[in-house]
């Protein structure tokens, strides 16, 4: 019997719930999946009525209630230490740009929402997105210089990476204007063995659960 459950929502869309998830199958946690897709005006009751917050991921585990990706990725340290840094001024600077990722770049968000199954190249652009856009490849660069990459810490893929996980299915829909850095950081995490579980586990979702204002966004 699985020690849990993890609650997430459609895979085509739900850019926090491929942080949980991943996070989830890095630190190894025996749960058990529960996707529930997404409604269509976002405001979704099947999950408000299990998830404290109302939103995905939800994490149960071995008698702990856990919610927010953040605290999700420091639960999944506790089993799994080495998904941050083991130094500590690296992981510092993992925990910062990881919270940073997470408390901003809303006008990205807005511009470019996530879906995994279509090409939106050229469109989402404006000065907000472009500035979101900006910051990150700079927190790229100044992450992946000191340690060589493939990924942001170095050679492992860990919680810093899946929290910019959403950002680089992002920028394959939208296909911005990126810099050689980053497209060879964006394909390395596309090529991570997870995350292209991911993507064809969404690309199998019935035809049912897609939504017109992922579909057909304002372009």
């Amino acid at each position: 019997m699985a020690e849990g459950r993890l609650v997430i929502g459609t895979k085509r869309y739900s850019s926090w719930s491929l942080r949980g998830w991943l996070m989830v199958h890095l630190a190894d946690l025996d749960v058990t999946e529960e996707l529930i897709p997404l409604a269509g005006g976002g405001n979704t009751q099947a999950i408000k009525d299990i998830s404290p917050n109302a939103l995905v991921p939800y994490l149960e585990h071995r008698g702990a209630r856990i919610w927010e990706s953040l605290s999700i990725a420091e639960y999944c340290a506790e089993f799994k230490a080495d998904l941050w840094p083991r130094n500590r001024s690296a992981r510092a600077h993992a925990r910062s740009i990881a919270a940073e990722m997470h408390a901003g770049f809303r006008a990205l968000r807005m511009a470019m929402p996530m879906n995994l199954g279509r090409d939106f190249a050229g469109h989402g652009r404006n000065p907000g997105s472009l500035a979101d856009i900006a910051r990150i490849e700079a927190i790229w660069a100044e992450a992946l210089a000191p340690h060589g990459g493939p990924f942001l810490m170095g050679d492992s893929f860990g919680l810093v990476d899946a929290m910019y996980a959403p950002v680089v299915a992002r920028f394959i829909t939208w296909q911005p204007e990126i810099s050689a850095t980053s497209r060879a950081y964006r394909d390395a995490v596309r090529a991570h063995p997870l995350v292209d579980r991911w993507y064809k586990e969404a690309a199998a979702e019935p035809a049912e659960w897609l939504l017109p204002k992922y579909e057909n966004p304002s372009l």
